[in-house]
């Protein structure tokens, strides 16, 4: 009789593990599921921490004249446009901003003859600090994003990120 006993009750021990083997698939799944999608939810809106950056040449102060600008390309591909104001030899007689317009998203080039930077798209216009002053970008209140600089005897830097955040 005990054998009898033991084998009834291990039997039922399995059929009720078996009955229920799909519910606690389902649930494992589900928990699977939703932890993965808040993991990928928490990165998109709480991005890693700030990008690395870095302090690289942009080019000697005397190759850039008072009121020309040049282009330069971060290795993060970033698009900035960086103008000599004044004849100084300090960083604020240079302005680094990007050359995106934040519109959008357009090529902003300077115009010395104007002292201001354009953006043909929808014809706007930024002040040499970057600030809107017409066209889109000032109903938007939208300025170009500025890129500090340091000038180190007769060389110019930029601090730009190395790599793109995803």
């Amino acid at each position: 009789m005990m054998g009898e006993s033991s084998g009834t009750q291990t039997n039922e021990d399995r059929r009720g593990f078996l009955t229920r083997l799909p519910t606690l698939g389902m649930a494992g799944g589900l928990l699977a599921g939703y932890g993965s999608f808040f993991g990928m939810a928490a990165s998109y809106l709480y991005p890693a921490g700030n990008a690395k950056k870095t302090w690289l040449l942009a080019t000697h102060v005397d190759n850039v004249t008072v009121g020309n600008a040049f282009a330069f390309q971060s290795p993060a591909g970033e698009q900035v446009v960086i103008a000599r104001l004044s004849s100084g030899q300090k960083q604020e007689d240079f302005i680094a901003l990007s050359s995106i317009c934040p519109h959008l998203g357009c090529r902003v080039h300077w115009e010395s003859q104007n002292d201001r930077f354009f953006c043909p798209c929808h014809n706007g216009t930024f002040a040499p600090d970057g600030a809107p002053t017409g066209g889109p970008p000032k109903t938007a209140n939208q300025a170009l994003i500025r890129y500090p600089l340091a000038v180190r005897g007769n060389l110019l830097f930029i601090e730009v990120e190395l790599t793109r955040l995803t």
